[in-house]
């Protein structure tokens, strides 16, 4: 599975890199719209666990865990909105189908598969961080983009030690 998940990251990030070449801002956004989207699934699925009665030891820990990283996603999403990166509405249209398709991918994949599902969003929160690192290279004075860059390692290493849980 971790073949896939390089294989439908590389993709997805290509894809995002042609279309936002030279739009960091919006690219920004897009990316932060969706990167909630595997927090919202992990809890939807924890959630229904729960309510099945397959709850586990570390559970409670992950549906805290999972809702301070979407909380945290969402302030960076009001980052890059009061910067301008949802002005268009083509942007809003490409992120917010993007978002549906990933939400419900992530919900089956994190039911099946959670260490699997935990990889993937490892991979992506470290790609993030890479993008914002190198957007702080060219630009070195913002400082609120030095410190989402941390957060989104931060996932990266939570994430990683989720999948030690699961």
């Amino acid at each position: 599975m971790k073949k896939l998940n390089s294989l439908v990251l590389s993709v997805t990030v290509a894809i995002i890199d042609f279309i936002y070449r030279g739009l960091p801002i919006q690219r920004f956004w897009v990316l932060e719209t969706i990167a909630r989207a595997p927090y919202f699934a992990f809890l939807s699925v924890l959630h229904l666990r729960e309510s099945l009665g397959l709850r586990t030891e570390e559970h409670y820990y992950l549906m805290k865990e999972h809702f301070a990283q979407s909380v945290n996603e969402t302030e960076h999403l009001k980052e890059m909105e009061r910067r301008g990166g949802a002005d268009r509405w083509i942007d809003r249209v490409f992120a917010y189908h993007l978002v549906l398709v990933y939400y419900w991918s992530m919900v089956i994949y994190y039911f099946i598969d959670p260490v699997s599902a935990y990889h993937l969003n490892s991979e992506i929160e470290f790609h993030a961080t890479e993008t914002y690192l190198d957007y702080l290279w060219d630009h070195p004075e913002d400082t609120k983009i030095g410190e989402i860059a941390a957060d989104e390692m931060n996932h990266y290493i939570e994430l990683s030690r989720d999948m030690e849980m699961v």
